[in-house]
């Protein structure tokens, strides 16, 4: 399907598979640990993005005011963390009025923001170059799937899968996530 991310249990991301630690847009570090036990949403911009990032963050400030939950959050990684400082993410995430609670905008190490995009969002990242898409990460860290965020009926499809996540147990080998595993992956 036109603007999803496939997903199958032998090659899905797991944040386990890549801990990272990351610096946010106010200038606190960030680590993976932090999204233990939370739905998340992963993407990739940067804040001078010529094109279509503010559309991608557009629709995400979107999504998170419409799933008002303090158990989903978003993690945006640039692609350009050289120009992309704390400061100009402050200032970018202010556009969004974004809450650092629950949305992060994560600068550091290329290398280490790269091996993340590829290893666990199973997104292309390379400074400047990023998909335009969301993923959705599970209570266990799982990719459980991601939609194009430029395209509507990709962000309905994308706002559905984070509330059947977001309604799953949370217990690691839960029945619950293995239906919607199935249903991402088609």
């Amino acid at each position: 399907m036109a603007g999803k991310v496939e997903v199958d249990e032998e090659s899905a991301g797991n944040i386990a598979d890549t801990p990272f630690t990351l610096t946010d847009q106010t200038g606190a570090e960030f680590g993976s640990q932090a999204l233990a036990g939370k739905v998340w949403m992963g993407a990739i911009f940067f804040s001078n993005c010529p094109g279509p990032c503010f559309r991608e963050n557009q629709a995400i400030a979107d999504i998170l005011k419409e799933i008002d939950d303090p158990e989903f959050v978003v993690v945006s990684l640039t692609c350009d963390p050289v120009n992309d400082t704390p400061d100009v993410l402050r200032r970018y995430a202010d556009r969004f009025s974004a809450d650092p609670a629950r949305w992060k905008f994560l600068t550091g190490d290329m290398k280490v923001i790269s091996d993340v995009g590829l290893k666990t969002f199973k997104l292309p990242v390379e400074v400047g170059v990023h998909s335009e898409r969301g993923v959705v990460f599970d209570r266990q860290g799982r990719l459980r799937g991601g939609y194009h965020l430029l395209q509507q009926d990709r962000v309905n499809e994308l706002k559905k899968l984070i509330r059947e996540v977001l309604a799953e147990d949370g217990t690691p080998t839960g029945e619950a996530a293995q239906p919607a595993a199935a249903e991402a992956a088609r």
